[in-house]
């Protein structure tokens, strides 16, 4: 998709978007820059940092950045870290967690934005709506797929959600800590 606006007036359009009034509360919560090298594909903000108005400002964003080995003031930085959740805002909750992020948000946005990530390097997967847009649907369970992965030659990686829900699959998964995550941080460091 050729870049049919500027990318100030691109991120002015998204933060102003009120598309989906009717079902939810607007606040698009999201962190891009043209210049970012790493990009956070995840699925939409949770209750708290739609509340906090800045991506992954919950314990999933405490681990997320640990994983990554980075401080906040990287994680933070526009010019180093894309964030780009498959919904802008908060979806709200439902029974046993956050509910699915709206389809219309990807479809407003996302190749627009994507058009302007030009510099990126490495794309860092987090939940089932960004894996099936960034790596399209395939049999491989999340365990295999994570495990399968060649973080020395792939440019998008897979991740778990790091949601506080998923303690179960980390407990289950030593692996993906002690031999995944040095790999992971090594890459990430050469890039920042």
């Amino acid at each position: 998709m050729g870049l049919i606006m500027s990318f100030e007036t691109l991120h002015q359009q998204i933060l102003a978007c009120r598309h989906c009034q009717a079902q939810l509360t607007p606040n698009p919560v999201l962190q891009i820059n043209p210049k970012a090298k790493i990009l956070i594909a995840g699925q939409a903000p949770g209750r708290v940092a739609d509340k906090a108005n800045k991506p992954f400002a919950d314990a999933s964003g405490k681990r997320l950045k640990q994983w990554l080995g980075i401080n906040d003031d990287v994680f933070y930085d526009p010019a180093q870290i894309a964030i780009l959740p498959m919904a802008f805002c908060f979806p709200g909750s439902g029974k046993s967690g956050d509910l699915a992020p709206p389809k219309i948000c990807a479809q407003l946005w996302r190749e627009k934005v994507l058009a302007y990530l030009t510099e990126v390097k490495l794309t860092i997967v987090l939940g089932q709506y960004a894996r099936a847009y960034h790596l399209g649907k395939n049999k491989l369970n999340l365990t295999q797929a994570v495990a399968e992965q060649n973080l020395t030659t792939d440019k998008t990686i897979l991740l778990p959600h790091p949601s506080p829900r998923n303690q179960h699959w980390f407990k289950q998964n030593t692996w993906f800590e002690s031999d995944l995550l040095p790999q992971l941080q090594a890459q990430v460091k050469q890039l920042i």
